[in-house]
């Protein structure tokens, strides 16, 4: 009986793959973990560090270049996901290019938008939008009475 208890004692033989192969692919599989591993790790260690390093500031959460690193490692992950697993990797460069490019692109056009356009419009319109935070919840206390 095999070391998987199924019918297939030989499956790299009868999926077309030699050990040589196997221990390849396993060996790509243990380098994209450990990059993966890695980046989260820097990740971490960046927020954690953050403020100490002074990228952070107490009147101010995040800094802008802050949430671009951050956007940008993701995107990273991402990328290198794609070109492993969905073996992207072994095409030719300007495939990888026309694949990843709109989705990159895209990405930074919504995190542009979210880190400038929202924040911008929420600060020249705070005490309207306050006001009429406080507006509702006044209607609703008055709801809930009647």
């Amino acid at each position: 009986m095999s070391e998987f208890h199924d019918n297939y004692p030989q499956y790299e033989l009868m999926a077309h793959h030699s050990e040589e192969e196997g221990v390849i692919k396993r060996k790509k599989l243990w380098r994209v973990f450990w990059i993966m591993l890695a980046i989260t790790l820097l990740e971490l260690v960046i927020g954690t560090y953050a403020e100490r390093l002074g990228w952070l500031t107490p009147t101010r959460q995040s800094s802008f270049g802050l949430k671009i690193l951050y956007i940008s490692l993701t995107i990273f992950k991402a990328a290198y996901i794609v070109l492993s697993f969905m073996h992207l990797g072994d095409e030719k460069k300007s495939f990888k290019w026309v694949i990843i490019a709109p989705y990159v692109s895209f990405i930074l056009y919504l995190a542009f938008m979210c880190a400038v356009g929202e924040g911008s419009y929420s600060q020249h319109r705070r005490a309207q939008i306050d006001q009429n935070v406080i507006d509702q919840a006044k209607e609703l206390k008055q709801h809930k009475a009647e």
